[in-house]
Formats: structure tokens, sequence, C-alpha cells
């Protein structure tokens, strides 16, 4: 937590806490002294906020007030975020019929203003503390179930929901461990700022006569109490409307000073704590590179090292972790994932990024040569002028055609291949040492897929960047890398020069299956189609990850993880049995 707001708010909450644990202890018996020669004071010496009707101390009562005000807010709060998650999440696991039903009565109690709920349902539950409580909670729980609905249709989506699914788990093991503990922490956050807003409401509650009465009492029935002597003793009510803000100011600080915490977190998370340059002759060098999710840990100890002007590939099936080791190097790995590595060296201030969707990657409302300019604007201090004409300029050297009229275009006008073209001429607005394309060519026509591989070729030999090529497509890698990374399970199972898959002889078992699935113009059309039995694991399993699926394997292969191990020169398989 940084800036003034972290011990702003932790002196505040402290200070709220602590006069709402010893308060009643301390000022209890002042506050319920009756004293008839004392009735209605002003502020003095002995009473710092004056007396009541009663003759009873304001200062004490505000004191003691500040606990069942406390626990009110928290109590309603609580409740309502339990209620509302609950709700919330319930569609990620149901079917979509019940999932469309929840999230219509979602949508229908977010139609009325929450205060005046809270105001009607404190009307129908009776004035007290127990209608305060479960009006205020029934009044909050849609906010949390919509903020908790949308945290967990991000999260149902996932390869390891859709893996968890098909082995079978069980609708309540889903949401208490896949859902939630993926969703935690922006829930918390929200909760801690929504106590202010709790605090508020109840106090006006009770300040209206609809909430805490006598022989109780909270900030707020004092402040309406206060509020009938405002011109004769405005202290009165000065006390109780302070306290309400002074609170209020700190929960709500709290809430900020969590989120940009959690900020802090997520960036140390995905850039592994920090970063450096790569070593002299290498781009980027990363060992034991690891990312984890809550119950997940999708790549295991990848070690990865791409010299100056090489290509490599890197291909496996989907979920086997070539995308998150990608984005794990720049940076990217999204919420909760967490990124940890013996060693990491790489320039990201030297990186560019080609995402597998152009349409996604690129503004919808903004022009593509105002997003490209964006680039130099930010990044090297152009001006508008210069940096647009940069903009064009690379928009020419991606292949565009006309590129002064294409800058003025927006991405929906631009077919597939200009937009990756496009994206690509984002990522040399600066002058990049690597490259990594994720998925490049997925989306193309063969024909666009040649220009956008020849393009990428084109950079490497004119700019001299290394490109980092991930596929799931042994042709398209093999088209230009170099050198070929092939991954399972977030392992790199084999490492192979690239004139190995042509010649056919790889050593790995899973890159030979790979291999063989692959079609071409001599693929005898007459026999099936070649397959590999089985599917990628969803859990780690002992030893070989790809030992279920391999004829080869025996019980060595079940019991014992091979290392990956040199077998020739730039030739690397973690394989018991090498083919």
């Amino acid at each position: 937590m940084k800036g003034f707001r972290a011990p702003v708010a932790t002196l505040l909450c402290g200070v709220v806490l602590l006069f709402a644990l010893i308060g009643p202890v301390m000022w209890g018996a002042a506050a319920e002294t009756v004293d008839t020669g004392a009735i209605w004071q002003a502020p003095s010496a002995e009473h710092l906020l004056g007396t009541d009707g009663l003759g009873r101390d304001l200062l004490a009562r505000v004191l003691v007030a500040t606990r069942l005000s406390i626990v009110l807010a928290v109590s309603a709060t609580l409740l309502g975020a339990m209620a509302g998650v609950l709700l919330g999440v319930l569609p990620s696991v149901l079917g979509p019929v019940a999932g469309r039903v929840i999230g219509t009565v979602i949508d229908i109690l977010l139609m009325f203003p929450a205060l005046l709920m809270v105001m009607f349902l404190a009307i129908v539950f009776g004035a007290g503390t127990t209608g305060v409580l479960v009006a205020f909670a029934i009044a909050s729980m849609p906010g949390f179930a919509r903020l908790a609905q949308t945290l967990a249709a991000s999260v149902s989506d996932a390869d390891f929901m859709a893996a968890a699914r098909v082995l079978g788990v069980r609708r309540h093991r889903l949401l208490y461990r896949h859902v939630l503990p993926n969703i935690v922490e922006p829930l918390a956050i929200t909760v801690t700022s929504s106590l202010a807003f709790a605090l508020v409401a109840i106090s006006g509650l009770s300040f209206l006569g609809l909430g805490v009465g006598s022989p109780s009492y909270d900030w707020g029935l004092l402040l309406g109490q206060g509020l009938d002597r405002i011109y004769s003793s405005p202290a009165a009510a000065l006390g109780p409307g302070v306290a309400i803000v002074l609170a209020g100011l700190g929960f709500q600080l709290y809430g900020e000073a969590l989120a940009r915490a959690a900020g802090g977190r997520r960036r140390e998370a995905r850039f592994g704590g920090g970063q450096a340059p790569a070593s002299p002759g290498s781009v980027l060098r990363a060992r034991s590179l690891t990312v984890e999710f809550p119950g997940a840990q999708p790549v295991r100890g990848v070690d990865l090292t791409i010299g100056k002007g090489e290509v490599v590939g890197v291909v496996g099936e989907s979920g086997s972790g070539k995308t998150l080791t990608a984005l794990a190097v720049a940076g990217l790995v999204p919420h909760p994932g967490r990124v940890s590595a013996r060693e990491l060296e790489l320039d990201r201030g030297a990186l560019a990024m080609v995402f597998q969707n152009p349409g996604a990657a690129l503004h919808p409302t903004m022009r593509i040569g105002r997003q490209l300019a964006e680039v130099a604007e930010v990044h090297q201090g152009l001006s508008k002028k210069d940096a647009m004409s940069k903009a064009v300029s690379k928009l020419d050297v991606v292949a565009i055609q006309d590129p002064p009229r294409r800058a003025r275009q927006y991405a929906h006008e631009l077919s597939g291949g200009m937009q990756q073209r496009a994206v690509i001429g984002m990522g040399l607005m600066g002058t990049p040492d690597l490259v990594i394309a994720d998925e490049p060519t997925t989306a193309l026509d063969v024909t666009v897929q040649r220009r956008i591989l020849g393009l990428l070729a084109s950079i490497n030999a004119d700019t001299g960047a290394s490109v980092l090529l991930i596929s799931h497509d042994l042709a398209v890698v093999a088209e230009i890398s170099g050198r070929v990374l092939v991954m399972y399970a977030g392992l790199i199972v084999e490492e192979l020069p690239v004139i190995a898959l042509h010649a056919r002889t790889p050593a790995h078992p899973y890159t030979a299956a790979l291999l063989a699935t692959s079609v071409d113009l001599d693929t005898d059309r007459d026999l099936p189609l070649a397959t590999i039995p089985g599917r990628p694991p969803a859990e780690v399993p002992d030893g070989c990850p790809f030992a279920p699926r391999c004829r080869w394997g025996t019980h060595r292969c079940t019991t014992e993880t091979p290392p990956l191990r040199e077998r020739a020169p730039s030739h690397r398989v973690a394989c018991w049995y090498p083919r």
C-alpha cells in the first residue's frame, strides 16, 4: 500500500477498531449515568460535547456507540457479501438454463436503488438492530452477486475449469476449489470498500428512526437526537457526525489502499519480481520458469534461451503451456497467476508481442494510425505529427498497401490479415530485440498465413530481431524456425533443430505423434487421419506426463520423471526411451 492512503487508512481504522473494543468498557458507565442536574448542558471541560436530555455525557455515548455502529456495518456487509457471492458464482457451475434464471434475478434486483431498497426493507422487517441488519444485507446482495458473477464468468471458461468438468469434479468442489480461490482477492477488496457505504446507510436509517432504537444507540441515532439542538449546541450533532465521516473515510481509503497493493502484487507476480537485460549473445534467458494459479501449475520449470537473431518455434497441443510461457516472459500472466523463476533475463523495453486475435488486440474506436502513433508518443516522446508519420512508415514496412489511407481507418475496416500486419507494425514502433508471436496465423487462410510468416522472417532478416513463434501447427513452425521446442503438460519434452522435423527424426514419442498427425500434399488420402489417443492430463501425473498416451511406456515412465537431457548437439529430449 503506497502513498498517503495506507498510513491514513491504517490510522483511522485502527482508532475506530480500538474504540469499538474498549469504548463500552471504559466509558460505558459515564454514557449511562443519569444526572438530572446536568440536563442539556453545553460543551464544557467536564462534558466536551455537552449532555443529553438525561444529563448523560455525549462524548462517552459517541465512543460507546462505536462498537454497535461498526458491528452492524461489518455484519451486514459480510452477510450481504456471502449471500451475493453464492448467488453470483452459481451460474458458473450450473447449467445454462439455471444460469440465465439467476442472471435475470440479479438484473431485476439491480433495477432498484440500494438505499431505497434498504429503507423499504427496514420498514418491512421493522425498526431495530435485527431489522436494519437483515435489510442492508438483502439490499447489498445484488451488487455483490453481479461482481461475483462477472468474476466467475472470467474463470468458468478457463482450460483448468474445462479439465475439471471433464474429470467429473462435483459442482461444490468446482466452487470452493477452482472458482472462489481465483476471485477472492477482488471480492475482499470490494467488501472492505463497502463497509463505508454500510456504515453511512445504517446510520442514516437510525437517523430516520428506521434503524437502531432505544435503549440501544448507534451514531445515526445520536446524530438524529443531536440535530434537534443544532442551533443551540452544534457539538451534540457534530460528534456523531464526525465519527461517521472519519470511520467511513477510513474504510474507503483502506479499500483503495488494498486495491493498489493488490495491483502491485499482481505486477510483481507477472514480472517475476523484476527484469534484467539478457546475457551477451542472447535476448532471453529463463531458468526454472513456473506459472501457478490457485489449484493449478500449467507451466513447470521451463528452461528457455533465445539467441540474438534466432527464430525459435514452440509447438504443442492446446493447454500444453505454450502461451502461458510467452505471457510469463512478457510479464502478462493474468491475475491471479503468479510467475516464479530461478533466473529470468530479458529487456522488456525491447519486446514486441503479436497476439493470436488481432481484432481483440486493436482498439475498436481508435483509428489504426492513432494506435500505432500512441506507442511512439508514450515510449519515445515523439510529437503527434512525428509519431503519426512513423506509424504510416511502419504500416508500409509490414506491406499494407496505401498506408496513409489505412492509418485513418478503424480495425473493423481491415481484413484479418491486415489487422495482424497492423499489430506487427505496432510492435515495430519501437526497436524490438525479441518478437513473440503467439499463434499469429491461426485465424487466417493459408495464403495469408504464408504472407504473415514471410513478414516475420523478413523482420528477422532485416532488423536482426529474434522471434519466438508459438503454434500448434508443426508445419507453421517449421516454415521459418531454426530450432523447435515441443511442450507437453507444462514441460519442454524435446528441443530439436528444425532439420530434424523435416527429416522426421524426432526422439520423443510425443513429437513423433505430432508429426504423424500433420498432413501435406503427399499424405495418402485413402488412409484415415492419424490421431493421438487419449488427452493431455488435467492434473500433473507422476513420472512422464505423456506416459498414459505413449505406446512405448513402461512402469518406470509412470513413476520417474525424465529430465531434459542432451542427445546430440542442439538436441535435448525428456524421455527414458528416446526413439
